[in-house]
């Protein structure tokens, strides 16, 4: 039985350089921290201001923003098979014969 030939990598479901990823994981985990910095100071400013109902809204959200920004920041982007590729008459799969 012949091996069937490999399907090249498509250059639209290609995955994108190991530093361009690094360098969107840190601009998300960046953006995320400053939203938490801003929500801290917030925080600190309404409770000194008397705005007693405003302060734990922000600190909730200083609470969990980190959380937030370390999954955004280790969300993998991963291309998979796309709608596309389901409509494709070429695209096959090994696995299924």
């Amino acid at each position: 039985m012949a091996k069937a030939q490999e399907q090249p990598i498509r250059i639209t479901t290609a995955a994108e350089g190991r530093e361009v990823d690094i360098a969107k994981r840190q601009k998300r985990y960046l953006i995320a921290m400053s939203i938490r910095t801003v929500c801290f100071v917030g925080a600190v400013i309404t409770a000194t201001q008397g705005w007693h109902w405003v302060w734990p809204f922000f600190m909730v959200a200083a609470i969990f923003l980190p959380y937030v920004g370390v999954v955004m920041a280790n969300a993998a982007n991963t291309k998979g098979q796309t709608e596309l590729d389901l409509l494709d008459t070429h695209y096959h799969h090994n696995e299924l014969e």
